[in-house]
């Protein structure tokens, strides 16, 4: 028995839900956002809350009992509060600006790096090392944001590079360090 899948989804006043068959839409303040579940899987409107429910007991249908529970909160949050993912970047000379929507980076490279967010993902920068990507859909947050990272991982000898906010990074000692 799922313990995630079997707990209802509750929606915010400022959120609406509609159900066609397995296509789940949500609308909020934030955006509209839709997921499509598997057909072994209903979703049930009941009072201000949605119950996800599984319609036999196979081992793929208890599989995505929780998953489909966890997408359909995913959108309803998404549209109600958003998502984020802060980036920072450590290193000298390396550095973040946006131009217009437009994130530019210096990151040691001959040329500089430009990242065009997609619709939908906002890009700020804070002082010129933080950056914050943000959105409605949690997937494409974390897509941009590990897009953001690849562009310069964090390197070990040194640490330089764009990590996640708060991530370690274990260092290795080097040659001097036998």
């Amino acid at each position: 028995m799922s313990r995630i899948g079997v707990a209802p989804v509750e929606i915010p006043d400022k959120v609406n839900v509609e159900i066609q068959d397995n296509l789940i839409k949500a609308s909020g303040p934030l955006g509209q956002l839709e997921v499509k579940l598997q057909p072994v899987i209903q979703v049930e409107k009941e009072d201000n809350k949605l119950v996800v429910k599984k319609t036999n007991d196979d081992r793929k249908t208890r599989a995505l009992h929780g998953l489909s529970r966890t997408l359909v909160y995913n959108i309803v949050n998404g549209v109600s509060k958003g998502f984020e993912k802060r980036l920072e970047i450590q290193g000298v000379g390396y550095k973040a600006a946006l131009e217009g929507k437009n994130l530019n980076l210096s990151l040691g490279y001959s040329h500089p790096v430009k990242i065009e967010p997609p619709q939908g993902i906002e890009i700020k920068v804070e002082g010129n090392n933080k950056i914050l990507v943000s959105g409605a859909d949690k997937q494409l947050v974390g897509d941009i944001a590990a897009l953001i990272r690849g562009k310069r991982p964090p390197e070990v000898y040194k640490g330089k590079g764009i990590r996640y906010e708060g991530e370690y990074v274990r260092k290795k000692a080097g040659k001097a360090g036998k």
